[in-house]
């Protein structure tokens, strides 16, 4: 089957073995639904939308996780999921989602983060400091939706401090932030892009 994209109608715990999805348009029994960084198989499908999906987590040896309302999910048949992009890379990278504001969770050391932030109403997060354990890892922050959400980063970009706290996505588009770690600081990467993409910019003050 083709790969199908719907979001979770409910928030899931990682003990949950039941979700609720927006749609169970081009579902079935033993589908590999994909939540953030979690792959998961369809064991039973009800006859509605508002009917629980019982699954089985943390297949594929993904882990375990919650997932908020409105996280995104995508679906297909089993095969659809053992190569790339959802294979595990050799550089173990999590995905975490975020429905409302607060703050963004560090990556655990070692590993990348991608940090997704729902839906088209603003999401106002904060960035901690990262720890000694965190140099090298990477942590990306991507709009799922059009709008001007907020990321405030204690110490500012790069230890500049005041006047490069807070990232501001453009309400024009779906936008992102990438950092690296070191020493104890979030290091903006440079875009391999040139040019002027107005619609699509973080505004940093």
């Amino acid at each position: 089957m083709a790969l199908v994209r719907t979001t979770l109608s409910g928030g899931v715990s990682a003990t949950d073995l039941e979700i609720l999805l927006a749609s169970l348009t081009g579902l079935s029994v033993n589908s590999t639904l994909k939540v953030d960084g979690e792959q998961m198989r369809v064991q039973a499908l009800g006859s509605a939308a508002t009917v629980p999906v019982k699954v089985l987590r943390g297949v594929n040896g993904t882990n375990v996780a919650a997932h908020p309302t409105g996280a995104g999910v995508v679906a297909g048949d089993p095969a659809d999921f053992t190569g790339k992009p959802f294979a595990i890379a050799a550089r173990a990278r999590d995905v975490v989602s975020y429905s409302a504001s607060g703050a963004l969770t560090l990556p655990t050391p070692g590993r990348d983060m991608v940090a997704i932030l729902n839906g088209t109403t603003l999401r106002a997060m904060t960035l901690a400091v990262p720890t000694k354990e965190n140099d090298g890892d990477i942590l990306i922050v991507v709009g799922n939706g059009k709008a001007a959400h907020t990321v405030t980063i204690s110490g500012g970009l790069g230890a500049a401090g005041a006047g490069y706290t807070v990232g501001t996505f453009d309400v024009g588009a779906q936008c992102s932030m990438e950092f690296i770690a070191a020493n104890e600081v979030w290091v903006p990467l440079g875009s391999p892009m040139s040019g002027t993409l107005t619609a699509a910019d973080v505004a940093v003050a």
